[in-house]
């Protein structure tokens, strides 16, 4: 695996797979597409968005991850029923969490995602593994162009609660990780009530110096999946999760 290094680069634009994921999940809330439906095939989505077939791929990855879209093998991506909401597991938007509460949740997420790791090896799908590569990948990119690495580092923990086949694991990690991998530091710059909110994966500085040590044990963790073996994937995921914790500490000293 390559080792990345962060640049002084100009971040991109938001990313064309954005701009796809806007226009599908607008035509599933509108009803455009209905619950079961089989969304348009690559070719005919790179056309209407003028984009490429990884593109298309990595849009496609976000809306499973997101919970509103299934893909069959061979047959394509079919739209999902919503799903009966659940209450959250973490405080209101706009609540800002104190380092206690975040750490007392990573330490409730290592005592049930290594075990959420050690079912998707025994279960993964060739279509989940290639959206939590994709989404690996996109961690790297973004890493290396110095741009906000949160979304695909969320993205790859709800695939991995997917690929559980349990919608439970499904909620409750995806309610932790979203209040743990953190996506607010934009909130903090400023506290006029005409400040605009946080942008989804908005870079958190402070972590960076960890980010490389974070994408190796991302790999490690999608390696034993690959491999179907769940016990190296318990492991590899509380290896990363506890060194998290660690990282997370000693930035706020």
């Amino acid at each position: 695996m390559t080792t990345h290094h962060p640049s002084s680069a100009t971040p991109r634009a938001p990313s064309l797979s954005q701009r796809v994921v806007d226009g599908l999940s607008e035509r599933i809330s509108s009803g455009a597409l209905k619950p079961g439906d089989r969304v348009p095939t690559e070719p005919v989505l790179m056309q209407e968005f003028g984009v490429s077939r990884s593109v298309v791929r990595e849009a496609i990855s976000r809306l499973q991850a997101g919970g509103l879209l299934r893909t069959q093998q061979g047959v394509g991506s079919f739209v999902l029923s919503p799903k009966v909401d659940m209450p959250p597991l973490q405080p209101a938007p706009g609540a800002v969490l104190k380092l206690q509460q975040k750490l007392a949740m990573l330490e409730l997420r290592l005592s049930l995602e290594p075990e959420a790791a050690a079912l998707a090896a025994q279960r993964r799908t060739p279509e989940l593994l290639a959206a939590m590569e994709q989404a690996l990948d996109d961690f790297d990119t973004q890493h290396s162009t110095g741009e906000a690495t949160a979304e695909a580092d969320f993205r790859f923990h709800e695939l991995l609660a997917q690929a559980t086949g349990n919608e439970y694991f499904s909620h409750v990690l995806r309610s932790l990780s979203s209040a743990t991998i953190p996506r607010q530091a934009a909130a903090r710059r400023s506290n006029s009530s005409s400040a605009k909110a946080a942008r989804f994966g908005e870079p958190s500085p402070e972590l960076r110096p960890g980010k490389e040590f974070t994408a190796q044990e991302h790999w490690a963790v999608l390696e034993a999946i690959r491999r179907g073996d769940a016990a190296g994937a318990r492991a590899a995921m509380f290896m990363h999760l506890n060194n998290s914790r660690e990282r997370m500490k000693n930035a706020s000293r």
